[in-house]
């Protein structure tokens, strides 16, 4: 906005920026971020840290506090930036709501998950009692800046796990997503998300798959923002995967523990006669493709009963399963029997 940018640099005062920054990323982008700022005569403190499923606790939101205090931040002109993953900015989020009860900031994913679910939506949070993210809130960022570039240093694994959580919104939303994911998936993992003229043939998979897996989320949460209502079609994956994801640090990321819960949900969606089989032999074989796990032994049965007792808990005393009912399309179900899991899960045990 030119008006805003004009007021800011009619501003006598000069402009201060605190950021916190992923510590992986800044070893591998720090000195342009530092760069960015001197260049714009921007005094700043920029905070690393190491952000990970195993460092996510009030620990370190306290830590961020503390030094946010000593900059002595003005929470009307001032917002904090967070340069990361999803754990990063999650962490940063909670830490700007205490604040001085709200602060504002801003998000920059580096990583395909963070890109396509952390930046969108209002949540954020922490890990507590080997519960995952059991203390937060609900305070949306003032923007969300989305670079793919960030996306070219990031290991095969890791876009192998954004495309976990991708896939979940193709599932349930949008065919033609899971048809990129399909015939394009090998090619986005080959190329990590960068847009690439020499491979005419494959269009531009990477800004397709990115706009449409944004978008499906934004029309999932945009209405629903404080999730008052809780029938959601974005937890399909998320019914099993927090217990299985805690319980197994860190041999899953999480959206590899999404993958694993959404493959289960898939033999559930067919032993109900909802699915297909050749619908599910396509999502299988599309998860493989993506270079997702569709098991892991430590999902065992004990495991996903005790998951989804919590989830009667926190969910109004109803299941809210959301089950693909075919490859794009779904739908919420309360009336899945023990005894059809059983077997769904004997039979994904068994393939």
């Amino acid at each position: 906005d030119s008006q805003q940018t004009e007021l800011a640099t009619a501003s006598k005062r000069k402009l201060r920026r605190f950021i916190v920054i992923d510590e992986v990323v800044d070893k591998l982008y720090g000195s342009k971020v530092r760069e960015y700022f001197e260049e714009n005569n921007v005094q700043h403190k920029i905070l690393a840290l190491p952000t990970t499923e195993e460092t996510k606790s009030m620990d370190l939101v306290l830590n961020i506090l503390h030094e946010v205090q000593s900059f002595s931040l003005d929470r009307r002109t001032e917002p904090i930036i967070a340069i990361g993953g999803g754990v990063c900015l999650d962490i940063v989020g909670l830490a700007a709501s205490l604040y001085r009860r709200r602060t504002p900031y801003i998000r920059v994913p580096t990583t395909l998950l963070s890109y396509v679910d952390a930046s969108v939506g209002a949540k954020n949070g922490v890990n507590f009692l080997q519960c995952k993210n059991k203390l937060g809130g609900y305070t949306p960022p003032v923007a969300s800046f989305l670079d793919r570039s960030f996306l070219q240093s990031i290991p095969r694994r890791h876009i192998s796990n954004g495309l976990g959580e991708i896939l979940k919104m193709a599932l349930m939303k949008h065919k033609g997503l899971f048809d990129l994911l399909k015939n394009h998936g090998k090619y986005l993992l080959d190329t990590k998300f960068q847009s690439c003229n020499s491979f005419a043939h494959h269009g531009d998979a990477a800004l397709q798959t990115t706009r449409i897996a944004i978008e499906t989320m934004l029309e999932e949460l945009a209405p629903n923002l404080w999730e008052d209502d809780l029938d959601r079609l974005v937890d399909f994956g998320h019914l099993i995967s927090p217990e299985l994801e805690m319980r197994v640090l860190p041999s899953l990321m999480h959206g590899e523990a999404v993958n694993v819960d959404m493959a289960f949900m898939t033999y559930v969606a067919h032993a109900r006669g909802l699915l297909a089989t050749e619908d599910k032999e396509q999502i299988l074989q599309c998860m493989r493709g993506l270079e997702l796990p569709v098991w892991h032994s430590g999902c065992s049965w004990a495991l996903i009963q005790r998951a989804l007792r919590e989830r009667l808990k926190h969910s109004g005393g109803q299941l809210r399963m959301p089950l693909p009912t075919g490859l794009g399309v779904a739908d919420i179900f309360n009336d899945t029997s023990e005894e059809t899991l059983e077997r769904a899960y004997k039979l994904w045990v068994k393939d």
